[in-house]
């Protein structure tokens, strides 16, 4: 069996040990603190401590965008290894991988899941049960590196996998993650804020659920993106310029027709869905 190791041991990466792990495979965890490789041991998500990335068939990069360029750029791995990144960004990784000739083979991937908390404590065997992954490809990329990311992906019981180019994810990414973001984060400066006890319900909890980022780790996926982000949040102003326009000029039924058109757009995406 292929021995498998997880550099980076949060929530994502303690998820990937422990899902491989349930479905039988060998996992060894890499983690920068002490702590979180010894959760990791006494939860059974990881069979050992990881001592040398050159000693995995795979490798699974779980940490933030530029320490995964610095791993994908200087990390030393075994001959032939399948080494695949989770990052929220792609375009900048792959001009790394391919600045110049690598021992390794290279499959980036993006589960779309994940909690409010962070940290392996927040991490599950169970978290990518069901949950959608993109895995990007470029034309130095091996159908049978694919093929063998996607057995991966199938162990830790993911649901639908969608495959498309670096620059398709990011484009898209900008708009269904690192926008939201940035939006949830903008809502909950409203000076009203901390006096709505009493008078919130599931539209205030989904508005405010993701405001709480890592800064520290989201502000690399948003400079690493910014072309695609920068786009999505002028649209969005431009967007939000019309309903604010409408009630200034007591314009109900052109407020009407710019609601109207977000529900039909919005009963698109449901069936789409579906």
């Amino acid at each position: 069996m292929k021995k498998i190791a997880v550099v980076g041991l949060g929530i994502i990466g303690g998820s990937i040990c422990g899902a491989l792990t349930k479905a039988g495979y060998y996992v060894d965890g890499f983690g920068r603190s002490e702590a979180s490789v010894q959760f990791a041991l006494q939860a059974g998500y990881v069979r050992a401590r990881g001592e040398t990335l050159a000693d995995y068939d795979v490798v699974f990069i779980a940490v933030p965008p530029k320490a995964t360029m610095e791993y994908l750029d200087k990390g030393v791995f075994k001959d032939g290894a399948l080494v695949m990144d989770i990052c929220g960004v792609k375009s900048s990784l792959e001009k790394v991988v391919y600045s110049k000739p690598r021992n390794y083979r290279y499959v980036g991937t993006h589960p779309m899941a994940g909690k409010e908390t962070s940290g392996i404590a927040s991490a599950s065997p169970d978290l990518f049960k069901n949950a959608n992954l993109i895995i990007t490809h470029a034309p130095q990329t091996e159908a049978e590196d694919i093929r063998e990311a996607k057995e991966y992906a199938h162990a830790m019981k993911f649901g639908k996998i969608v495959e498309c180019t670096a620059e398709e994810h990011d484009k898209k990414i900008a708009l269904t993650s690192q926008l939201a973001h940035i939006v949830s984060n903008a809502y909950v400066k409203s000076p009203q804020v901390r006096h709505c006890d009493g008078f919130t319900g599931g539209s205030f909890q989904d508005m405010t659920r993701i405001a709480g980022v890592d800064e520290k780790m989201w502000i690399e996926l948003y400079m690493e993106n910014q072309e695609y982000i920068v786009a999505e949040l002028e649209g969005l102003i431009e967007n939000l310029s019309v309903y604010c326009d409408c009630l200034k000029r007591n314009d109900a039924e052109g407020l009407a027709e710019t609601l109207k058109e977000g529900r039909l757009i919005r009963e698109t995406i449901k069936r789409g869905n579906d």
